[in-house]
């Protein structure tokens, strides 16, 4: 188990190792989704039929015109090669029809993504498990061990104390693998595992593709589910932008709290844009005495530049081991023990 309060930070590199895709491979699967074109009337050749199909409920909903939404769709398609990202992009426009494009386009590609993902149930509700053997490698394995480790089944409950996610992802790969793993792992039923989970703090400061059903309340789908029409729009509003989530003043705080009070900060497949890093900047020192962070893409003298980004952030100058050249699982591979016993 981990010892310290510690929190980590996720960007898009950790999911990639379930082989979700990253900020430029997203941006480009929703280019060609939104290259939404019409022979005639109603004949779709190119583009999502989904996305188009929710763009005709919404207007029969609000009115106006397809026209007005396909120049949107168009405009995000031609913008992406330009795009750090495609929620900084959605956020820089201002524009309504630009934005519900763009949120259609997301959860679409992320659903698709978790069902092409290491991630996707075998066997669906007939043997619903993971494939867990096709996870070595990853750091979700390394992680679930470290977790575990020291930890009685009739302790269970206190797994996640003193421990806290921050991912910027829309994906709910963390949450659904350790539903799952929980249940593989100590040979519990679904119930428990979803009352263990109650208890594991997790936000999403840009919204995810819905709740998956064991949690409950909200807006829910299921991991890698086709959703189409008014389901799709539903999902659609749970996504949000860089500015709906600053103007979420409880949301902000307990978030920047987190970050305020954790003593280990780790940085998963971070990317550090720096709207990211101000959305989670508590403005006052810290108590983070170490900070782990991969910086796999980052070259070395960028690098630097990332370590005095993080020092900056916290303030109170923790001892930050930055690695421009591991990936997620390599940095659990490498510091393994400083992890678990800090």
């Amino acid at each position: 188990m981990f010892q310290s309060k510690i929190l980590f930070v996720v960007g898009a590199g950790a999911s990639k190792e379930a082989r979700l895709p990253t900020g430029n491979e997203l941006t480009a699967t929703i280019a060609d989704k939104l290259d939404i074109k019409f022979r005639g009337f109603d004949e779709q050749f190119s583009g999502e039929i989904e996305i188009a199909n929710a763009l005709k409920s919404h207007i029969q909903d609000v009115g106006g015109q397809i026209n007005h939404y396909l120049d949107a769709c168009w405009h995000i398609r031609d913008a992406m090669p330009q795009a750090s990202s495609i929620d900084n992009f959605i956020d820089q426009q201002g524009d309504d029809k630009i934005e519900l494009c763009g949120k259609l386009a997301i959860v679409r590609s992320i659903l698709e993504a978790e069902k092409d993902s290491l991630l996707f149930l075998n066997g669906r509700e007939r043997d619903p498990t993971l494939r867990f053997n096709d996870l070595e490698g990853t750091w979700y394995t390394y992680f679930m061990q470290i977790l575990t480790d020291g930890c009685r089944k009739k302790y269970i409950y206190q797994l996640f104390e003193g421990m806290c996610f921050i991912t910027f992802n829309y994906d709910r790969c963390i949450e659904h693998f350790l539903f799952h793993a929980l249940q593989n792992y100590f040979n519990i039923k679904p119930d428990e595992a979803a009352g263990i989970m109650q208890g594991f703090k997790i936000f999403h400061p840009y919204g995810m593709v819905g709740r998956m059903q064991w949690q409950g309340e909200g807006v829910s789908t299921a991991f890698g589910a086709d959703v189409s029409g008014r389901n799709l729009l539903s999902l659609a509003e749970q996504i949000k932008t860089y500015t709906e989530r600053a103007a979420d003043d409880a949301a902000m705080t307990e978030i920047r709290r987190e970050v305020l009070e954790a003593e280990i900060i780790v940085f998963l497949g971070f990317a550090f844009h720096q709207q990211n890093m101000r959305l989670i900047d508590p403005d006052i020192q810290g108590n983070a005495k170490r900070v782990f962070a991969t910086a796999r893409g980052i070259s070395q003298g960028d690098s630097a530049i990332v370590t005095k980004q993080i020092l900056d952030l916290f303030g109170s100058k923790p001892q930050v081991h930055l690695k421009h050249n591991l990936s997620c699982f390599d940095l659990f591979d490498e510091f393994r023990r400083s992890l678990s016993q800090s």
